[in-house]
């Protein structure tokens, strides 16, 4: 499968500041900015830098991202689902996993996140993919926002919905080993039934227990 892969920007205001949301933004130009000190989320700034810099080198690798100048303040990484995972059994070339989205504490509560979702799916090569997003509790920054796991949960639907992101169910075990994670998804108008079909067998696969 060819990946096509068209630049889209737009400017958003935030705390009096024009900052420039854009993508997807090719390896070489990822590894010459800076990370902010708040994107810990994952692992430590730099390590996640690093971790984007080889996503946006992948031949399907996708990253969107805000940024000051050359400082990131937040970013979204859309990417093959990793092996160890089920999403990723059936190899189908137009599935794609919204990996990561995370946005600074410096910044957030100014709908950068929704931002993201908005250049990332202006490029209409996105109608061809399958693009799934599975939200764990365990990932989310309860402590930093105050929130609770369903606030937190709610926020999340609002935000993945502003892209056409809807829930879906699973019989998957980590998503069902609390009720607060969900599957999301997204099928693009131009997705194949047959694939549709394969991702559908993917969602359930212990149909006798229901």
């Amino acid at each position: 499968m060819e990946h096509i892969k068209r630049y889209y920007s737009k400017h958003v205001a935030i705390n009096g500041k024009s900052l420039l949301v854009e993508g997807p933004v090719p390896a070489d130009r990822l590894a010459a900015m800076r990370f902010d000190d708040g994107l810990k989320a994952f692992r430590i700034p730099e390590e996640q830098h690093k971790a984007l810099v080889e996503i946006a080198a992948l031949p399907e690798g996708r990253i969107v991202l805000v940024r000051d100048g050359d400082l990131v303040l937040g970013y979204a990484t859309f990417l093959y689902p990793d092996p160890m995972e089920r999403w990723s059994q059936a190899r189908l070339p137009d599935l794609l996993e919204l990996g990561a989205i995370e946005v600074s504490q410096s910044i957030r509560a100014g709908g950068v996140a929704k931002a993201l979702l908005e250049v990332a799916f202006s490029d209409d090569a996105l109608e061809d993919y399958i693009v799934i997003t599975t939200e764990y509790y365990w990932h989310w920054d309860l402590k930093g926002t105050g929130l609770d796991v369903w606030q937190y949960r709610k926020v999340m639907e609002k935000v993945m919905g502003s892209a056409g992101m809807v829930w879906m169910a699973t019989d998957d075990p980590e998503i069902c080993s609390h009720p607060a994670n969900c599957l999301m998804a997204r099928i693009g108008k131009r997705v194949p039934p047959e694939s549709v079909a394969a991702f559908d067998a993917m969602r359930f696969q212990n149909r006798f227990l229901f």
